[in-house]
């Protein structure tokens, strides 16, 4: 009976072990939102919060690729709405609400002068994970 507790408790370690090392060390998931504006128009392009998994966060807990994560929406919209010359940038955050919380204080902002118009890009655009070189 003794060793019975023992190999289960062995085989519990070794099933939470495994678990664990699927992920590779570093890699989080990391939610992210999608912000497109111009000088010279006054829309803003706001994506939805997106949950993008397996994200490599560097030691200061910056998303190194996101110049790539800008360009998906860059190219996104000017393929769909055809605007040239937008800025893309792009918000993240390991916790939801708190991406939710910033994202709000940056559409108060927008809306606060009455001149800009915000939009939400079509749920159809998703990020997809950036490459790592």
């Amino acid at each position: 009976m003794k060793n019975m507790k023992f190999i289960g408790t062995l085989v519990l370690v070794f099933m939470l072990c495994s678990a664990f090392s699927f992920k590779k060390k570093g890699e989080k998931q990391v939610y992210m939102v999608g912000v497109s504006a111009s000088f010279t128009d006054s829309l803003v392009y706001f994506t939805d919060i997106q949950l993008v998994d397996s994200v490599f966060l560097d030691k200061d807990d910056m998303l190194p690729q996101r110049q790539q994560y800008s360009y998906q929406l860059k190219m996104y919209l000017e393929g769909k709405t055809g605007q040239t010359h937008r800025t893309c940038f792009i918000y993240f955050d390991e916790k939801k609400n708190k991406l939710e919380k910033t994202i709000n204080k940056l559409k108060a902002k927008y809306q606060k002068g009455g001149k800009s118009i915000l939009r939400q890009v079509d749920a159809e655009f998703k990020f997809t994970k950036a490459e790592t070189y």
